[in-house]
């Protein structure tokens, strides 16, 4: 039988408001806890469909307790959840069973419930995600270390209840960079894009149109991410980069633009699509008023016959803008997934962290 469907963080709320809270009042009255749906998965980011309910989906929920509960009551709260819970959630099995892939698939049980409810101690479990403990101070390293994805998964979702009084707190500590780390990562972004202008037409000129369409994709890439940090958006991880931008305001031209550029078979239309992109962009950044106004028109690539838009000057400016003497005085490699692009490093905090000791040894 088909279900309707709802939206991931609508069911987590549903499962809560049904049959979480309800369990927790009966048989613990008195217990102090924060209930929330954040993490991994497309649903907290907001982009679940019909599609992903196919695996890792399904009601689910986040239970956090203080560490002493998690002790005291957390064998008691995960037996209560096996044996109390709806089999069904708007439709949708409660139980979620892990296979042989790692996966967890959805299916109908009889007796206790295999649920979806992770309990734990809040301070320990933003560890394991991200690495550090934003509650007990966020480092430039830190900053640095964690990959936009990651951020994201902690900052969007939805809080459903917050009796521990500190989950709304970790999360407004992480809603967005510092000032001078915003600076520093979109000045890096700038770079990026300055390293690369020129190799459109220069791929082009000596016939290699795959390979001028390679660097145009890298390009489309990299802007718009750009969009999305003058936007103050963490940028998702690849499979929902393009349904970020989509949702962001006022990204007809720019994406329209970028979409052309990617296709059409012929580097001087390539070019031309992306100057209307870069100009775009450029102007967005003067909006910001973080630094004096930069010109937002392309040039000659030095005497060549290429159009670019020298991103190195709105780099320049933004390092000049920054107060923090430690990291103006940083290279211009960015964050963590502005120099590396492997998931097998971006989706292990602790890879990712030795990464970025490793290339800014001051920013500890």
């Amino acid at each position: 039988m088909s279900v309707d469907f709802i939206s991931g963080i609508e069911l987590s709320r549903r499962l809560y408001d049904d049959a979480v809270q309800p369990m927790l009042s009966r048989y613990l009255p008195n217990l102090t806890y924060s209930a929330a749906l954040i993490g991994a998965g497309s649903e907290v980011l907001g982009f679940d469909t019909q599609r992903s309910t196919d695996h890792d989906w399904g009601p689910r929920l986040h239970l956090f307790l203080t560490a002493d509960d998690v002790a005291r009551h957390g064998a008691r709260i995960d037996d209560l959840l096996s044996k109390w819970l709806p089999a069904t959630i708007a439709g949708y099995p409660t139980s979620l069973v892990p296979t042989e892939h790692g996966t967890r698939h959805l299916r109908h049980t009889t007796g206790c419930v295999q649920h979806g409810v992770v309990i734990a101690e809040l301070g320990i479990w933003l560890t394991g995600h991200l690495g550090f403990n934003p509650l007990t101070g966020i480092t430039p390293r830190d900053w640095l270390a964690t990959p936009t994805q990651s951020l994201a998964e902690v900052t969007y979702g939805a809080v459903h209840h917050d009796g521990l009084g500190v989950l709304h707190t970790a999360r407004r500590a992480l809603d967005w960079y510092p000032d001078d780390v915003w600076r520093y990562v979109l000045a890096c972004q700038w770079q990026r894009i300055s390293q690369e202008e020129p190799f459109v037409g220069r791929c082009g000129e000596v016939g290699d149109e795959l390979g001028s369409a390679v660097v145009a994709a890298r390009l489309v890439r990299d802007l718009m991410r750009l969009r999305l940090l003058i936007d103050r958006t963490y940028p998702p991880y690849s499979k929902w980069l393009g349904t970020a931008f989509a949702r962001l305001p006022d990204t007809d031209r720019l994406g329209a633009a970028l979409t052309a550029a990617l296709g059409v078979d012929n580097w001087h239309d390539r070019e031309r699509h992306l100057v209307t992109a870069y100009e775009t962009v450029a102007a967005l950044h003067n909006d910001l008023g973080l630094t004096p106004p930069v010109d937002p028109q392309v040039r000659s690539f030095h005497d060549r016959p290429f159009r670019v838009l020298h991103a190195e000057r709105f780099t320049q400016a933004l390092i000049g803008s920054i107060t923090d003497p430690a990291l103006r005085a940083l290279p211009l490699t960015g964050a963590i997934d502005q120099f590396v692009d492997n998931t097998d490093v971006l989706g292990h905090h602790t890879r990712s962290r030795a990464l970025t000791d490793a290339l800014y040894p001051l920013a500890q």
